[in-house]
């Protein structure tokens, strides 16, 4: 068989998907009206100029080169990048209605397979986001009610951590298994002793799905007319779990970790503790009298930026935005990590620095910038549970406990770990009672 007509056939193809592919690509030097970026390979498009395992600093880079707005492939898959607070804000707030779909990514299909909240679409999303609000509220969110069992977790893991006797050990895991007891509680009505089976299983699987997600490699009936089955059901049971625990968890561990960096904070913190609660539990009326603790928990979530590149949005119409024309249907990423830690919002933004929540007198003082549940018709249905939670648990800790590096250790470097989500890197620490 004579094989030259059909090599040289191919060869043309592959020439022309060549041309193709580098004369779509766009640059800095782009018309107007076309996303700039870098333009992609055939097949890999730009994956061999991202860090697949910190790719949220890989498109922190890029934006400093191609602007707030630029597209990048991630294989074949096209995706628009929004940094900076700007940006982010007037697509998820300004232009909420065009940039409220999910998209459809495989792992999260598999995983919900269209069902509950997170990542469901069209009637079935607005049905089930007021469906959770409502059913959330009628559980406690935002009552005193759950505030108790917040507050009586806070006990729980009080007593792990003075078995410990000053000792230095990794918390990792009990602050996993506290936070998911906030959980089981709302769904189950009842709280697990730490060393539970079928409460160690959970959390190990929420933290190993987080892992996964992490993983780029991933980013490969019921009655159709009522919303209200075991699909759905089931969906919004595990994003509870997963959204529930290791976000706040991560973020607890963050603070822990930053207290024990940062001594002299710990004792601003532990002086209002003093002034304001004494010895008594904290609760979420405490708050409003407490701005540097406030304050100090607000920078730990600006600072700790759990979920860097922020769930990714879909456009759900064609649209214009900033002079750029974007499809229906496209990808988008709304770079989180690109508005807290935005120079133009926050002074030396990698600095760890609670000040810049407080005012001249010492008040605290909100910033428009400080957007870590999200924004828009997409924002965290949990906003309220999580602020409490960080709130009474991490009072609660740094009044009974003072935190240290392990004995020896006279530097403690914090690193983000790899995964969809970014708690700390597992470190020990030492709480020693404090009375």
């Amino acid at each position: 068989m004579n094989w030259t007509i059909p090599v040289i056939f191919l060869v043309f193809i592959l020439i022309f998907i060549c041309v193709k592919t580098f004369s779509s690509g766009s640059n800095v030097n782009s018309s107007k009206n076309i996303i700039p970026g870098p333009r992609p390979l055939p097949i890999i498009g730009n994956l061999h100029i991202v860090n697949l395992q910190k790719l949220q600093q890989s498109l922190e880079e890029m934006s400093k080169k191609y602007g707030t707005i630029f597209s990048i492939h991630l294989g074949s898959k096209r995706m628009v990048v929004l940094s900076g607070y700007e940006t982010v804000k007037d697509a998820l707030v300004n232009h909420a209605d065009e940039f409220a779909e999910r998209p459809e990514v495989p792992i999260f299909r598999y995983i919900h397979n269209g069902f509950g909240v997170a990542f469901s679409h069209g009637d079935n999303w607005k049905m089930m986001r007021r469906f959770t609000l409502s059913t959330l509220r009628d559980f406690g969110m935002g009552r005193k009610t759950l505030e108790e069992k917040v507050a009586e977790e806070s006990t729980f893991l009080i007593k792990d951590f003075e078995s410990h006797k000053g000792n230095h050990f990794n918390f990792t895991v009990t602050l996993h298994l506290a936070i998911a007891n906030i959980i089981t509680s709302i769904v189950f009505g009842q709280r697990f002793e730490y060393d539970n089976p079928q409460l160690c299983r959970l959390s190990s699987l929420v933290k190993e799905i987080f892992r996964l997600l992490g993983n780029p490699m991933v980013l490969e009936k019921e009655d159709p007319n009522s919303y209200f089955h075991d699909g759905n059901l089931l969906s919004l049971l595990s994003a509870l779990f997963m959204a529930g625990t290791d976000t706040i968890s991560g973020t607890l561990r963050w603070g822990l970790l930053l207290m024990a960096v940062y001594p002299e904070i710990q004792s601003k913190v532990q002086e209002e503790i003093e002034r304001v609660i004494e010895k008594a539990q904290p609760r979420t009326e405490h708050r409003k009298q407490m701005p540097y603790t406030d304050a100090v928990i607000h920078e730990i979530q600006r600072i700790a930026n759990i979920v860097p590149l922020n769930l990714p949005r879909e456009t759900t119409v064609d649209v214009t935005f900033k002079g750029y024309f974007i499809p229906k249907g496209t990808y988008i990423i709304p770079l989180l990590e690109s508005v807290l830690r935005d120079e133009t919002q926050f002074e030396k933004p990698n600095e760890f620095n609670p000040q810049r929540f407080l005012d001249t007198e010492g008040k605290f003082v909100k910033r428009e910038a400080f957007m870590p549940f999200s924004a828009g018709r997409r924002i965290c249905i949990g906003e309220t549970l999580a602020k409490m939670e960080l709130f009474i648990f991490f009072t609660s800790l740094i009044q009974k406990f003072t935190f240290f590096p392990p004995p020896g250790v006279t530097h403690v470097h914090i690193a983000p770990d790899t995964g969809f989500t970014a708690p700390p890197q597992y470190q020990r620490i030492c709480a020693v009672p404090r009375f």
